[in-house]
């Protein structure tokens, strides 16, 4: 079984001197990832604050092939290369077993490229597609996406978000993928064999990774890793995976803390804990608490 050591031993394919924020957790979640396989990787990234930061010209942090495109397009981009790839190995041209893997934030994930994705989850096509969910348009001003939290505060939410959260992982359940699963940074070896076991899977497969935001969770950049930790042990993000249909929990808190305990270091939930009104509170942990009945009663005991 690999180690942290051996982990950290292999090549780095991400490297330093990008220019994301101090405590932004979208640095762990690539190393992770890229970690997760010794065979030659090609990575198509979508618009968001992952591009920005790692590929200011004419420097870049990728030391491997890489391609930009749009919010909407990365996973159509990913499927044309995949399409030149079998061919240039049909017709012998390489040898090499590639891997593919497409990352993308929320934005691009859940709202303006679903569209790209789930056309190719439905023809079957061979890749990674790696979500780091930051549950807001980190990138171009704070605005709310369907992936932020009932009660959060954005630029564009001020008082709050009314909505409850999108779940992407239903949607990609219902796309029949082979594998997918939910993971966090805090947890590092849960998160490197599901990127393992995502490589190692024939067919679409799919990670849908928290990534907390310092500049828009509004929290001290000390407490990114504490964020991710918080959020699992209140079951705000469950650790699970879906292996050809069946659910399989990763993690089950000790003791379920309210989700309080990781809210209360946000400066996006402040109006919550100023109001004397605690309704809102209320739903949001009635919300977890039906999600996650829900998910442990598809998970088997």
């Amino acid at each position: 079984m690999e180690t942290l050591k051996d982990l950290l031993k292999k090549p780095e394919h991400f490297a330093p001197g990008h220019r994301t924020c101090r405590g932004c957790a979208i640095p762990i979640i690539v190393r992770s990832v890229l970690r997760a396989t010794d065979n030659p990787l090609v990575v198509v990234n979508a618009t968001g604050c992952m591009e920005v930061t790692t590929t200011l010209y004419p420097q870049t942090s990728w030391n491997m092939p890489y391609i930009h495109n749009a919010f909407e397009n990365a996973p159509a981009t990913m499927s044309g290369i995949l399409a030149v790839y079998q061919h240039l190995k049909e017709k012998k041209q390489i040898s090499e077993d590639v891997k593919f893997v497409v990352f993308g934030g929320d934005g691009s994930t859940y709202d303006i490229g679903l569209q790209s994705l789930s056309g190719a989850w439905e023809r079957g096509d061979n890749f990674l597609y790696v979500c780091y969910d930051n549950q807001v348009y980190s990138n171009t001003g704070g605005q709310r996406s369907s992936a932020t939290p009932l009660g959060a505060s954005t630029s564009t939410t001020p008082a709050g978000k009314i909505e409850s959260r999108k779940d992407i992982m239903k949607i990609a359940a219902a796309h029949n993928l082979p594998y997918l699963a939910q993971a966090a940074i805090h947890n590092w070896f849960d998160l490197h064999q599901k990127a393992k076991k995502a490589f190692n899977t024939n067919g679409p497969t799919f990670l849908n990774i928290l990534c907390p935001c310092v500049a828009n969770w509004k929290y001290n950049s000390d407490l990114t890793v504490k964020m991710s930790q918080l959020a699992t042990e209140t079951c705000f993000w469950p650790l699970y995976e879906i292996e050809n249909g069946v659910y399989k929990l990763n993690y089950q808190p000790r003791e379920k803390l309210p989700v309080e305990e990781f809210l209360k270091f946000q400066g996006r939930f402040k109006n919550l804990f100023s109001s004397k009104d605690k309704n809102n509170l209320i739903k949001i942990q009635q919300e977890i608490d039906k999600r996650w009945q829900e998910l442990t009663g598809k998970c088997p005991r």
